[in-house]
């Protein structure tokens, strides 16, 4: 059985996986209902979330209707504490729109929303993260959370999130990170699926991210603060909404100076 959910996981495009995964998940959700965890995001509460990983596999990971992750349920706790973006108006670019924020967003009337990805059929614009099409300053806001261990070239991509945002704008850029290693582990001979998913966790990557993470956003010319949010949120809601402890939230903004 895994191996057949693998070659499935490799064949068949994300958002066909994604749709179908979301019926099964409605089903499924019906086994799922109780009070001890929330999902912040819709308010729907479960008695235990489903498990989720290919390598190393965690479980109360998956909400089953609104599909958030951890990463997901810290994210919007932080846009709605933290921000003014439920509230002030944004022109806002999401690329590799998850499918538990994409009605949501579409909603806010405050948010001018346009999504972008390669492949996706749900994103208003077909785009690759190396050459963003749109101007200079253009956005308040971005978000593009688990690509750039996808991307060869990801200095460029960071540099053209810069670029595209405006001058005191700012962004969230998640990535699957080992605390472990002091340094981002890269080796681009290492291109079979299975090395690959041994080495960088998953059969499409190709780098594992270190704690300099954040050094490399800053190459690209971002004002990084490297946020630990979850410490404010305390152990009980943090256990409540299924968090990811000791996961970092990478704000990067660009100089309100740098208008060129």
């Amino acid at each position: 059985m895994k191996w057949i959910i693998g070659l499935l996981s490799r064949y068949i495009p994300r958002h066909i996986q994604q749709v179908i995964a979301h019926r099964l998940l409605i089903i499924l959700s019906v086994f799922y209902r109780g009070n001890r965890y929330q999902d912040p995001i819709d308010g729907k509460t479960y008695r235990k979330l489903l498990p989720y990983g290919q390598v190393n596999k965690r479980e109360n990971a998956l909400a089953p209707l609104s599909m958030s992750l951890e990463r997901h349920r810290l994210i919007w706790l932080y846009l709605k504490e933290k921000t003014d973006f439920f509230s002030s108006p944004q022109k806002f670019l999401h690329v590799a729109p998850e499918y538990c924020f994409l009605r949501k967003f579409k909603k806010q009337k405050n948010l001018t929303y346009i999504t972008g990805d390669l492949i996706s059929p749900w994103a208003d614009v077909k785009m690759d993260v190396r050459i963003i099409p749109f101007a200079d300053n253009e956005f308040d806001v971005a978000m593009c959370n688990h690509v750039f261990e996808h991307v060869v070239e990801d200095h460029q991509a960071m540099s053209e999130f810069y670029r595209v945002l405006k001058p005191g704008g700012w962004a969230i850029f998640q990535v699957p990170l080992d605390t472990t290693r002091e340094t981002t582990f890269e080796d681009f001979t290492i291109i079979s699926p299975q090395d690959r998913e041994k080495h960088f966790w998953q059969h499409d990557h190709v780098r594992l991210y270190g704690r300099d993470y954040g050094k490399r956003l800053t190459k690209a010319g971002f004002e990084v603060t490297e946020n630990d949010f979850i410490k404010e949120i305390g152990p009980e809601l943090s256990v409540r909404y299924a968090l990811p402890l000791g996961e970092i939230l990478y704000i990067c903004r660009k100089n309100l100076e740098d208008r060129e």
